[in-house]
């Protein structure tokens, strides 16, 4: 269980840049992993594998999951991915608080924080290099109702997500309201579905 020790406004956020560059002594394989920042804490911009052709998850928030230690989640990302020819995952996140239960994450907006988690995104996204079009898989289900910010960050997203030409996808039956299904008890043979999540994000605000 990971309950935030406070607001993540009462936390030093390390910005992203510098988490990135970080050369902490790794415990976990840096040739396959990306993790920022590299060690467990109250936030968490990224957590993924490295390759070519990633697939860009998006959850809610983050919770316990660090590499080598996957929680179900994690798991069925990694599932997903491979089932449909991607050869790493990259779980990000709405909003980079940890908080195993998504009703303890904060109750106002840290724009400091979502920020930094911004140009993490912008930084995932240009993995994938001019030439090719990142694959962002819409992956919160209803838990996006959780705050009312988060569709503000989502909106944030989106537009980053436009500059980078990215393809938003599903998995699995969407919910009668329209959410996107969360990567826990997808089918093992689930296959992507265009998304549009600018529509969708529009009838949540």
């Amino acid at each position: 269980m990971h309950i935030p020790s406070g607001a993540s406004q009462t936390v030093e956020i390390v910005p992203f840049a510098d988490a990135l560059r970080d050369d902490t002594p790794r415990d976990y394989d840096a040739e396959r992993w990306l993790y920022v920042p590299p060690y467990y804490a109250e936030y968490r911009y990224i957590l993924g594998t490295r390759g070519e052709n990633p697939l860009i998850c998006i959850g809610i928030n983050p919770s316990t999951a660090r590499p080598g230690d996957l929680d179900n989640t994690l798991k069925s990302v990694e599932r997903v991915a491979a089932r449909n020819g991607y050869d790493s995952f990259i779980m990000f996140n709405v909003y980079p608080q940890r908080a195993t239960d998504p009703n303890a994450m904060d109750t106002r907006f840290n724009r400091a924080l979502h920020a930094e988690n911004m140009a993490a995104f912008r930084y995932v996204l240009s993995l994938y290099g001019a030439q090719r079009r990142p694959a962002v898989w819409a992956a919160w289900g209803t838990l996006i109702e959780k705050r009312p910010y988060l569709a503000d960050a989502l909106h944030d997203m989106i537009d980053a997500g436009e500059e980078a030409n990215a393809q938003w996808l599903t998995f699995g039956r969407r919910s009668k309201a329209g959410h996107p299904h969360h990567p826990l008890y997808l089918r093992a043979d689930s296959a992507p579905e265009p998304f549009d999540v600018r529509a969708y994000c529009e009838a949540l605000r």
